[in-house]
C-alpha cells in the first residue's frame, strides 16, 4: 500500500500564508491583541501627523530665516529690519532680532533719559546694558529652540516604545493561540498558522511605526542642529554690531 506523498512543510506554510487575509487578521483580533493593535494604529496616525506638521514648520522656519538674513545684511537701518522681522513669524532668527531690538530700544531710551538729566553712563554701566541685550537674545534663542523641538519627543518615544508594545501583543497572542490549540487537542499546521499570524500582526505594525519614527526623528534633529548653529552665529554677529555702534 502506497501512502500519499505530502508536500514539504515549507510549501504548506507558504500556501497557508498566501491564503491569509491580513485585513481580516487585524479586524478579527480580540482582547489584549486588539488593544495593542489599536494603540499601534494610534502611534502610526500620530506619527504621520507629527511628521507632516514638523516638515511644514521647519521648512517655513528655514525659508523665512533665509529671507530675514538677506534683508538684515542688505539693510542699513534697524527699524527697517524690525518691520520685516515682524512679518516673518515662523523665523527663529527674526524672533531673536525682535527680542534684541526691543531690549536695545529700552537701553537707548534709558541712556537718553539719563543724559537729559545730566548723567553720563560709566563704562561698567554700558557693558551691563550690552549684557542685557545679549541675555534677551539668549532667552529668545532658547524659546525658539523649544518651539522647534515641540512634538519631536513623540517620535523618539514611538521609536523606542512601539516595538515593545508590539512584542507584548505578539507574545500574548501566541500564548492565547497555544492555549486554544491545547483545548482543541490538535496542533496541525492549518490550525496554528492563523492564530500565530494574527499575533505577529502586532509586531509588524510596531515596526511600521517605530522605524519611520526613528529615521525621521534623526532627520529633524539634523535640520534643527543647522538652524541652531545659524541662530548662534546670528546672535554673535548682532552683538558685534550692537557693541560697535551703540556701546
Amino acid at each position: 500500500m502506497t501512502l500519499p506523498q505530502l508536500p514539504p512543510l515549507g510549501a504548506q506554510l507558504g500556501t497557508l500564508l498566501a491564503e491569509l487575509n491580513y485585513v481580516e487578521l487585524i479586524t478579527n483580533a480580540k482582547g489584549v491583541v486588539l488593544g495593542v493593535v489599536i494603540i499601534l494604529f494610534l502611534f502610526v496616525a500620530l506619527t504621520v501627523f507629527v511628521v507632516f506638521y514638523k516638515l511644514i514648520h521647519v521648512s517655513m522656519a528655514q525659508a523665512q530665516s533665509i529671507t530675514f538674513l538677506d534683508k538684515f545684511w542688505d539693510s542699513k537701518r534697524l527699524d527697517d529690519i524690525y518691520r520685516v522681522a515682524e512679518q516673518l513669524k515662523y523665523s527663529p532668527i527674526a524672533a531673536m532680532f525682535r527680542a534684541g531690538y526691543i531690549e536695545l530700544s529700552k537701553v537707548k531710551k534709558a541712556a537718553a533719559a539719563a543724559q537729559q538729566q545730566g548723567y553720563d553712563s560709566s563704562m561698567h554701566e554700558k557693558l551691563g546694558d550690552s549684557d542685557n541685550v545679549e541675555r534677551a537674545l539668549a532667552r529668545a534663542r532658547t524659546s525658539e529652540q523649544t518651539k522647534l523641538e515641540n512634538l519631536l519627543p513623540f517620535l523618539a518615544t514611538t521609536g523606542s516604545a512601539a516595538p515593545f508594545v508590539g512584542l507584548f501583543g505578539t507574545v500574548w497572542g501566541i500564548m492565547d493561540a497555544f492555549a486554544k490549540i491545547s483545548e482543541a487537542g490538535k496542533a496541525d499546521l492549518a490550525s496554528v498558522a492563523g492564530p500565530i499570524a494574527e499575533a505577529l500582526i502586532a509586531t509588524a505594525l510596531a515596526l511600521a511605526s517605530a522605524v519611520p519614527a526613528v529615521v525621521l526623528y534623526n532627520y529633524f534633529q539634523r535640520r534643527l542642529k543647522v538652524l541652531g548653529a545659524e541662530m548662534q552665529n546670528f546672535g554673535n554677529d548682532f552683538m558685534n554690531i550692537v557693541k560697535r555702534h551703540f556701546f
